[in-house]
């Protein structure tokens, strides 16, 4: 008992802690162009912001795609057609210097520093595939992350989503405000889980259907998000979905050695850069 009231005791400390240099460090943040603070605005009021790479027109995006659909034509075939639960085929691709040199674009950073309130870190980037499955489990359940009290995730989609494919869905922030009935509804269903997610008919008996916010998209789709504070999940599919995943919290994160994940050996690591030699890239 005595253990349990003094993490509780240490947890809220470590919370004004971080609220409070989160306040003496606003003056500090970069400033943003206003097509720019739309992202954030949209951040703060739902914790998602859906756009594509065109719109976002980061001068290396062309060299983020060759080397992105370079390594995945390089990912070996996924022997899982006699499983019923076929868990992503995972590749961390951080040390592409072509992927990484995209995820610390100084526009993205700036926008994802303003939003997190604090000096921040890019953790880096998996490579990933889904694939079909008729149940929810793992991802495809309800959930929030818990790298850091504030977490952006950017989730580029390498093909086309549609329902088929399983698009990206999740429970605006604006629906479900911090210590709301909604809110405690659902994260004590996600507590009973241990938070290793809920289906869709615990969180419909909270937030009708209706308010989900699915995200389809073409190839090129991207999407912030801040898995933390957002709840949100990965729909069943019948179709494979490729994608690249970014990660980026404070620095340092609540919980570090949840990052680790984006740059050690996880995951499958590919053994070389990619030359850019030319690869089909979805119009």
């Amino acid at each position: 008992m005595f253990n349990s009231i003094r993490r509780k005791l240490l947890a809220i400390y470590s919370d004004v802690s971080c609220a409070i240099a989160r306040w003496k460090y606003q003056n500090n943040l970069p400033g943003l162009e206003r097509s720019d603070r739309l992202i954030l605005d949209a951040l703060k009021r739902d914790g998602v912001y859906l756009t594509t790479l065109a719109d976002l027109g980061l001068d290396s995006t062309t060299n983020l795609l060759k080397a992105a659909y370079q390594q995945l034509s390089q990912m070996e075939a996924a022997n899982n057609e006699h499983l019923d639960e076929k868990w992503p085929q995972i590749c961390t691709v951080t040390d592409l210097p072509e992927i990484s040199a995209w995820a610390t674009e100084k526009r993205l950073l700036n926008i994802i520093e303003n939003y997190i309130g604090l000096p921040i870190t890019f953790h880096g980037v998996h490579l990933r595939k889904d694939f079909p499955s008729e149940n929810q489990f793992g991802t495809l359940l309800w959930h929030s992350d818990a790298e850091d009290r504030r977490i952006i995730k950017i989730f580029i989609y390498l093909n086309d989503v549609a329902e088929n494919t399983g698009p990206f869905e999740y429970i605006p922030r604006s629906l479900t405000p911090s210590f709301s009935w909604k809110y405690l509804r659902l994260y004590y269903k996600l507590w009973q889980s241990r938070y290793m997610g809920i289906n869709d008919e615990q969180v419909k008996a909270v937030i009708p259907k209706s308010a989900w916010k699915s995200c389809p998209g073409p190839a090129g789709t991207v999407i912030f998000v801040d898995t933390k504070n957002v709840l949100h999940h990965g729909t069943v599919r019948t179709e494979e979905r490729s994608s690249l995943f970014f990660c980026y919290t404070a620095n340092p994160p609540e919980r570090p050695e949840l990052c680790a994940q984006y740059w050690d050996d996880t995951f499958a690591r590919p053994e070389f850069s990619p030359s850019l030699q030319p690869v089909e890239i979805p119009s």
